[in-house]
């Protein structure tokens, strides 16, 4: 089996923005991507050690558009690229209307799990009738969040790794365990048996959480995934 080829950390960057949202003609963010198709974010920045990855809502002013985009061009953040001024940004953004919310966290993504040994098993339509004890509020992430790896105990799934988002050449890791369940590293199996089943299908394999989400790091961290940014968003 040949080793698994990596992008730059601009490169996963980029590919992580386009696996995120969804897009006008022009380049201008319009929805999640996600079966919901909820409003993406007004304004996105990824930050690598390499440079930065951003996007705007097709919604937002032009001049704040360009007030944003000497912003960031001014700023150090290939110094320091985890020191973030959000004041500036919000400060900029509430120019036109507040702002609502604020999501940052680190972006990682999956070293070679083809091969590696699991017990998760591929949940599908042939036996998704599984997550009903636990998951019952999945049943759509089964069918548009492919593929889907489950840990079974009893008759019943107690954690499940799907795809969040997905495209062409990547997609991003959803997690969920049972409060019961948790501590078991069935996180672990799930997660490494989704990313290789991407990383067959020749995708790469992306998984992010917010800072504050310690044991989504925990997972990352026991997997040995690799952080190649910062995902800042602002709603």
């Amino acid at each position: 089996m040949n080793n698994l080829f990596l992008p730059s950390d601009l490169e996963l960057m980029e590919a992580q923005a386009s696996v995120l949202f969804n897009f006008n003609e022009v380049g201008r963010m319009t929805t999640i991507n996600e079966p919901s198709a909820k409003s993406a974010p007004r304004f996105f920045m990824g930050i690598t050690k390499q440079g930065n990855v951003v996007r705007y809502h097709e919604t937002l002013g032009e001049d704040i558009k360009n007030e944003l985009e000497r912003f960031v061009e001014n700023a150090p953040w290939l110094d320091a690229p985890n020191r973030v001024n959000m004041a500036d940004m919000i400060r900029i953004l509430s120019q036109e209307k507040p702002v609502d919310q604020v999501y940052m966290g680190p972006a990682y993504v999956f070293p070679d799990m083809r091969g590696r040994s699991t017990q998760a098993i591929k949940i599908t339509q042939m036996n998704i009738e599984l997550i009903e004890p636990y998951f019952s509020d999945f049943v759509d992430d089964v069918t548009h969040g492919q593929p889907v790896f489950a840990v079974v105990q009893n008759q019943a799934v107690v954690s499940l790794c799907c795809s969040a988002r997905s495209s062409s050449t990547a997609a991003e890791a959803s997690l969920h365990t049972a409060p019961d369940f948790r501590g078991r590293a069935y996180g672990m199996e799930v997660t490494a048996a989704w990313a290789a089943e991407i990383q067959n299908q020749g995708r790469l394999a992306l998984y992010s959480t917010a800072w504050n989400n310690f044991a989504s790091q925990a997972v990352a961290k026991k997997l040995n995934l690799k952080q190649y940014g910062m995902d800042l968003n602002f709603s």
